[in-house]
């Protein structure tokens, strides 16, 4: 059997390194690795490939910096030419990324089945970017890899019980590389050294995502909040190149501790020693539960409802008041159990 990988951005890297691995155990299946270029800064994706020990990619189709419409049509047609040399018998997509639905386009169109990891969630929102690409992907794969019981929910709301397309509740595979990678990070990881971090003395948090970003209220808002926190508990901020690009454009002024974008033992020693989260990720909600860290989430809603309904979230979206004053909660409640 042979299966072809598409992958472009860093929470894609993550989860397939823990599949590509299990993959490589079973002679009889060959993976191509495709890498779109959707996260196209050396931080964001050659040191995955070096530190997380996946397999280089075949292609490599360094496409980025264009529009949601002009990237995916490019990766379509990109990938489609890799499709028709290759024939494997899967395509095999990660999550909600552009990189995500042009993989699963190109293939069904060629009549190539497709598996869908990470299918079924839904944040219900669809002015997001990753809820089209979220909801198109599932509609078209061929085996929908659900991650919770949640995400199996949404799919037979939606009818898919009806379609041909095969559901399994497969757990999270982001749990895997979360706890294979943990004992790399506390073995190579610098990064707390490098910053004079404290286990459990700093915040965590990054901001990339479009909502918040490309809206100038709403970056304030967060970045002031990040600014007040920081004078009561260190702020840690690995920042996304475009994030700092618009602070910049916008004269934002920081007041706490930024850093460029890290690889993924880096990410995980800092997450796994933090205090506390804050992000507007959905794969560094699930870290913190993983590793015991309440978690902020900065957005207003979330594919991960489970983790709020379970109180290991709070969704604060870009409301200065909102995440000082679950902040202050929190400090409060950590304080009494201690």
């Amino acid at each position: 059997m042979k299966i072809v990988t598409i992958v472009g951005a860093r929470p894609q890297f993550i989860k397939a390194s823990a599949l590509s691995r299990a993959i490589s155990q079973h002679k009889s299946i060959e993976e191509i690795i495709v890498h779109t270029g959707q996260h196209f800064d050396a931080n964001m994706s050659d040191i995955f490939f070096d530190e997380m020990e996946i397999p280089k990619p075949k292609y490599h189709l360094d496409i980025n910096s264009l529009s949601h419409g002009a990237m995916t049509g490019r990766m379509l047609e990109a990938i489609e030419k890799v499709l028709i040399t290759e024939k494997p018998d899967f395509v095999l997509v990660y999550g909600d990324t552009n990189s995500t639905l042009a993989g699963a386009l190109a293939a069904k169109k060629l009549h190539i089945k497709v598996a869908h990891v990470e299918a079924g969630l839904r944040s219900f929102n669809m002015e997001m970017p990753e809820e089209i690409n979220r909801i198109l992907t599932d509609r078209i794969s061929d085996i929908l890899f659900c991650p919770t019981q949640t995400a199996i929910n949404n799919l037979q709301n939606e009818g898919f019980g009806q379609f041909t397309s095969q559901i399994v509740l497969s757990g999270d595979i982001m749990y895997d590389a979360a706890l294979f990678y943990k004992a790399k990070a506390d073995e190579k990881s610098n990064i707390l050294k490098e910053f004079a971090l404290d286990k459990d003395n700093y915040i965590l948090a990054t901001i990339h995502r479009q909502e918040n970003t490309d809206d100038k209220l709403r970056l304030t808002n967060i970045i002031q909040a990040l600014n007040e926190i920081n004078k009561t508990k260190r702020v840690i901020v690995p920042l996304h190149p475009r994030t700092k690009k618009l602070l910049e454009i916008h004269g934002i002024e920081i007041d706490f501790t930024i850093m460029d974008p890290v690889g993924y033992l880096d990410m995980i020693a800092l997450t796994s020693n933090a205090f506390m989260v804050f992000t507007d990720s959905g794969g560094l909600q699930k870290e913190a539960f993983f590793f015991g860290k309440y978690c902020l989430t900065m957005r207003d809603q979330t594919e991960w409802v489970e983790l709020v309904e379970g109180g290991f979230n709070s969704l604060v979206g870009a409301d200065q008041k909102a995440i000082l004053s679950t902040f202050t909660i929190w400090i409060l409640k950590i304080s009494i159990l201690a």
